[in-house]
């Protein structure tokens, strides 16, 4: 059986930073793609970054490209989400997703994702 569990969110100031956790257990790490979605009550979800277990590839949308770093620990089975310089349009519903491999063009993609974690919530705000 497949199981996500996020850790991590919070309320934080603007500028601040937090880090998010997904620990994975039930699949191959080999395989494995892991992806941040987030989600503002009313929108769809957004993936904003991935991370490849097997080769260590990483993807990011354009609004978190050089404030957010995806990596994972193979050891510890877990994906990390850093972010830094957080803004309010950053508040969001965090969730972690896995599906097998990173398909450069389409892991942002929300209707090929397995498996998800129950989500963390992300406040930005002064």
């Amino acid at each position: 059986q497949v199981d996500l569990r996020e850790s991590g969110g919070g309320s934080v100031q603007p500028g601040g930073s937090l880090t998010l956790s997904c620990q994975v257990s039930g699949y191959s790490l080999g395989s494995l793609c892991m992806t941040w979605f987030r989600q503002v009550p009313g929108q769809e979800r957004e993936g904003v970054a991935a991370v490849d277990f097997g080769d260590g590839r990483k993807f990011y949308a354009d609004s978190v490209k050089g404030r957010f770093i995806s990596s994972r620990n193979n050891a510890e089975r877990t994906a990390y989400l850093q972010m830094r310089s957080l803004n309010p349009e950053d508040t969001a519903m965090y969730y972690c997703a896995a599906r097998q491999f990173c398909p450069a063009t389409s892991w942002h993609l929300i209707e090929y994702y397995d498996y998800w974690g129950q989500g963390t919530q992300v406040n930005v705000s002064s």
